[in-house]
């Protein structure tokens, strides 16, 4: 039987925001009101629906994105509930590609802060539209105003006001329908009972300059909406909603509103402009992909007839089902136990059973049509990114871009048996998270792990010894710093062998140069005459990238570099693959030694906010870890914000120092800014470290 999903009534949203801004408080009550739970949840409990696993309950924050599916009146919204650290910010980036719309969550306290910042940046990348709910208008300190303000000023947004609200803090009692241009009341503790009634004239005016505004940009979507609102001042409610809907699908405005999720007020108004405003898959209309085998463009639309394709954006470790893939589909329908075709890496996969998730309990579906997201078991070669799609109809879809890890530690096991577990729970670890790595040192036999964070390291390393019952040691976090140069060099690099049968030969001459920061490594051959035989450039470049993937001077992977094979000699008989692989590592070792050589380190974006009277502290403590202050500002309640760029190196343990500076007062969060090159006295030390 297949299901029937009319495509107009499906909303496939994401919530995202800051850390502690009420996501996945948001995201419970959203699950009360739709009927699909029958208890509210509760963060600071441990017991909400969304955060399922252990380190979420332990710690009272969102680590995994998690799905689910429910009803408000008859459409259907698909949800990811995301989370606000920003060690894990590859659970958005994901999430952020294969949804339709987001509802962006604001603190009425805090506001616009750097996460949320992020999460914006993230939907602007990939053009889904927003709505904007400002949460926690019951907190000490909440300014509505101020977070629509902030939305303008931070984040260049074009906020339009749909409801205000009636009273904050303790006073928080409801809000003002701006489109209905009436009052609506919370008159009990779950938000059940609702009462609507005309504006009270204590906020008449405000009510009426706000609507003015609202008029204003509704009537932007059409010409005969200017016509109409300029000789009669009004519009329907209809005709708001229908062009507000339609601005917000193009991305020129965003709808804002407010409510206390944890107070259960001023939800349900915002699943009426889920629906409301945010677009369906019909609206979000065809997705483009490319053909792997012509490079054609190809153009896939949101229907049952098209060609299956979809995209796999998250894998997961399932206790009682294995390996479980997510998916979003973009076209046609799949069906368990259909074979499809993995184009991005061209091999046959076998579906064999496709889930309804509701975050980590699951069930069976018969089959998933467009527009839906699902989970799929089986799929033996699918990683997150891949794209699946009809056998007889390839196509690849847009990939997601991971950030790179900019921490690392050394995990050793503690027994033979927690060896040989290690490495496959490393491999399950790393499927499920692409900014997550390991690699085997192959100087000291370490098993290396690195992520995004000390945090993301941690919930690993927790991880490893509760669900996969793996025993280690874990080791200091290190840095991951890179090599490069700043000057250009030439050098030879030969490799004879010669031996009473077949020698080694290989010869090659290298140019090593800089490139712009970010720009990774190019390499290029410049032979001319045959010099060196066409099939040998492939090994001169491998011997060239093995070189730089270890290090030259002190053992880290070489970025941002130039490399050009200019000349070079062969012998008929005795040149081979390895010989000018070893041949060019000799020569680019040599090169990169005479290129002003140097240690790039990375560079966080530092925000720390602090009472005003801690600030001198705080500041003189930045400035000690080498950082460099950027912006200051004042903040309410004689809060200064203090923004600034770090060394990542210097970052460790700040969070302690920071709690004894302010009395536990201060807060910060850090992402990665940029990298930079080390100062001399850290690039002798560090090449020190190297040769002992």
């Amino acid at each position: 039987m297949e299901r029937q999903i009319v495509l107009e009534k499906l909303r496939n949203i994401g919530i995202a925001a800051h850390i502690d801004a009420g996501k996945t408080t948001l995201t419970e009550r959203i699950l009360f009101y739709t009927g699909k739970s029958h208890k509210i949840g509760e963060v600071h409990d441990g017991n909400a629906t969304m955060d399922w696993m252990v380190q979420e309950q332990e710690r009272g924050i969102t680590i995994t994105s998690a799905a689910t599916t429910c009803f408000w009146g008859d459409t259907n919204i698909n949800i990811i509930d995301t989370p606000g650290h920003v060690d894990f910010t590859v659970e958005v980036e994901r999430s952020l590609r294969v949804l339709d719309g987001v509802v962006a969550v604001f603190c009425s306290v805090g506001g616009v802060q750097p996460q949320s910042e992020t999460v914006w940046r993230q939907a602007t990348k990939y053009d889904v539209p927003r709505i904007a709910f400002v949460n926690k208008m019951d907190r000490v300190g909440a300014d509505y105003d101020r977070v629509v303000q902030m939305m303008i000023d931070n984040l260049h947004a074009n906020p339009v006001i749909l409801n205000y609200p009636i009273g904050s803090e303790d006073q928080f009692r409801g809000v003002i329908d701006l489109i209905a241009n009436e009052e609506v009341l919370f008159l009990d503790d779950t938000g059940s009972k609702v009462e609507r009634r005309p504006i009270s004239s204590e906020y008449a005016s405000k009510a009426a300059a706000l609507r003015e505004k609202l008029l204003e940009s509704a009537s932007e979507a059409d010409d005969s909406l200017i016509e109409k609102y300029l000789e009669t001042g009004e519009l329907s409610s209809d005709e708001i909603v229908a062009s507000i809907r339609a601005l917000t699908i193009a991305g020129k405005l965003v709808p804002v509103l407010c409510g206390s999720a944890f107070k259960n007020k001023g939800v349900q108004l915002l699943l009426d402009a889920v629906v409301s405003f945010l677009p369906s898959p019909i609206d979000v209309g065809a997705v483009l992909g490319t053909n792997p085998k012509t490079g054609d463009e190809v153009q896939l639309h949101p229907s049952v007839s098209d060609p299956f394709s979809a995209l796999a954006f998250k894998v997961q470790t399932d206790p009682f089902v294995g390996k479980l893939t997510y998916l979003r589909i973009y076209s046609g329908k799949l069906d368990p136990g259909s074979y499809v075709l993995n184009s991005t890496k061209d091999k046959r996969e076998r579906i064999g059973r496709i889930m309804q998730m509701h975050a980590n309990s699951r069930s069976d579906l018969d089959g998933a049509i467009a527009g839906d997201i699902v989970g799929a078991i089986g799929l033996k070669f699918t990683k997150t990114g891949d794209t699946l799609c009809n056998e007889d109809k390839p196509v690849v879809l847009e990939n997601i871009d991971f950030p790179e890890p900019v921490i690392f530690v050394a995990i050793e096991p503690k027994t033979k048996t927690d060896q040989e577990k290690l490495s496959a729970s490393l491999e399950k670890l790393s499927d499920e998270d692409p900014t997550f790595q390991y690699r085997t040192d192959q100087e000291t036999s370490q098993t290396i792990i690195s992520g995004m964070g000390e945090l993301h390291l941690e919930i690993i390393c927790d991880r490893l010894m509760r669900e996969f019952n793996v025993q280690a040691n874990v080791g200091k976090p290190q840095v991951a710093y890179r090599e490069s140069v700043k000057a250009k060099s030439t050098a030879e690099g030969k490799f004879i062998r010669q031996t009473g049968g077949r020698g080694q030969f290989g010869h090659c001459i290298l140019e090593i140069e800089p490139s712009s920061r970010g720009e990774g490594f190019s390499f290029e051959s410049r032979v001319v005459g045959g010099r060196i035989p066409r099939e040998y450039i492939p090994s001169v470049e491998k011997g060239v990238k093995e070189a730089f993937s270890t290090g030259i001077v002190a053992g880290y992977p070489v970025v941002d570099v130039k490399v050009a094979v200019l000349d070079g000699s062969f012998h008929p008989v005795d040149s081979s693959d390895i010989a000018f692989q070893i041949a060019a590592s000799y020569a680019v070792k040599d090169a990169f030694k005479d290129a002003s050589p140097v240690i790039l380190e990375p560079i966080m974006d530092v925000e720390v906010e602090v009472p005003e009277n801690n600030m001198g502290d705080a500041i003189s403590d930045l400035n000690s870890r080498r950082g460099k202050i950027e912006k200051i500002e004042s903040l309410k309640n004689n809060i200064q914000s203090i923004k600034a760029s770090v060394p990542l190196s210097e970052m460790f343990g700040y969070a302690t120092t920071l709690r004894s500076l302010t009395q536990g007062r201060g807060i910060y969060s850090m992402q990665f800014f940029m990298y930079s090159e080390v100062p001399k006295l850290i690039y002798d030390s560090l090449v020190a470290d190297r040769s002992k």
